[in-house]
């Protein structure tokens, strides 16, 4: 597995991040994770939103998975939406 360094973290700063990360629980991480997740989301959906004002909830719902699903996937689980633009 090749590992890389976050080009905006100091060496010091990181060491210290995966030592919090280390001493949270697996159900800590867990939840942490999923936080994250939907916070990505939602940054995702406030930039469809931006980019068009114009689309529906719905609208805006399957464009952030269609940023999140490979185009194929999407076509194939979402063929009613395809004309849907991230």
């Amino acid at each position: 597995m090749i590992q890389t360094r976050p080009l905006d973290t100091t060496v010091d700063a990181e060491q210290a991040q995966l030592e919090v990360l280390r001493k949270m629980s697996p159900s800590e991480r867990l939840r942490r994770a999923c936080s994250l997740t939907e916070s990505v989301r939602r940054l995702l959906a406030q930039g469809v939103r931006t980019r068009h004002p114009d689309y529906s909830e719905e609208q805006i719902r399957l464009a952030v998975i269609r940023l999140i699903l490979p185009d194929h996937l999407f076509a194939v689980a979402y063929p009613h939406a395809v004309n849907i633009v991230p």
